[in-house]
């Protein structure tokens, strides 16, 4: 269960679907090729290098998008940036779609300027938006961030950088993320990706 100062989490986490729910904590290695002009930049293993979650991205569109697939190329959700957006809203929707019948939640960072990262996440069934489902805090410079259930104290997952000298020979950016036990990985993965997009283009 995700954990807190106080008492644990009694229920699921479950936003993308329950099959992406484990009873015990699951810990993932997240790749991102640093230079690459390739659609996939992104790699998500577990603990034994097995792959687990890859990306697919349009580049050089007009509107950002990207797609998360499992090991077998099957679509799990699709992400897509607002086009005109001041604070950075990514909508996440049911596989590949784009409507808004399949939108399952959004991120959007917590003010327009940030010294430290602090991202909201809204379900969408949270349609006014007036308190967030999910929070994301930390340092994305240290790829340190933690992911809290509301604006809570309730931790779902955590991340931390992962760096060594092969790492940055390749080219390639490593860190790790802790999914706690009963929290949906697809949905954390989904969120990392859409962390690092908000931090690293220069617009933002």
């Amino acid at each position: 269960m995700a954990t807190t100062n106080g008492s644990p989490m009694t229920y699921p986490v479950a936003v993308v679907h329950p099959q992406f729910c484990a009873p015990y904590s699951v810990n993932l290695t997240i790749v991102r090729k640093v230079m690459t002009l390739t659609e996939g930049n992104f790699a998500v293993t577990d603990v034994n290098g097995n792959i687990l979650y890859k990306f697919k991205g349009k580049l050089l569109s007009l509107r950002d998008r990207r797609i998360l697939l499992d090991a077998s190329d099957k679509p799990i959700v699709s992400l897509q940036q607002k086009i005109i957006s001041r604070h950075r809203r990514w909508k996440v929707y049911k596989g590949d779609s784009s409507e808004e019948k399949d939108l399952l939640f959004s991120v959007k960072k917590s003010s327009i300027l940030q010294f430290k990262t602090q991202l909201d996440v809204f379900l969408a069934s949270n349609h006014k938006e007036k308190t967030c489902d999910f929070k994301i805090k930390g340092s994305w410079l240290d790829r340190s961030c933690t992911i809290y259930a509301r604006d809570s104290s309730v931790i779902i997952a955590q991340m931390h950088k992962k760096q060594n000298v092969q790492s940055v020979v390749l080219g390639k950016d490593t860190f790790s993320v802790t999914v706690y036990p009963h929290v949906d990985h697809a949905f954390i993965v989904a969120l990392v990706v859409i962390l690092d997009e908000i931090n690293e283009d220069p617009v933002c």
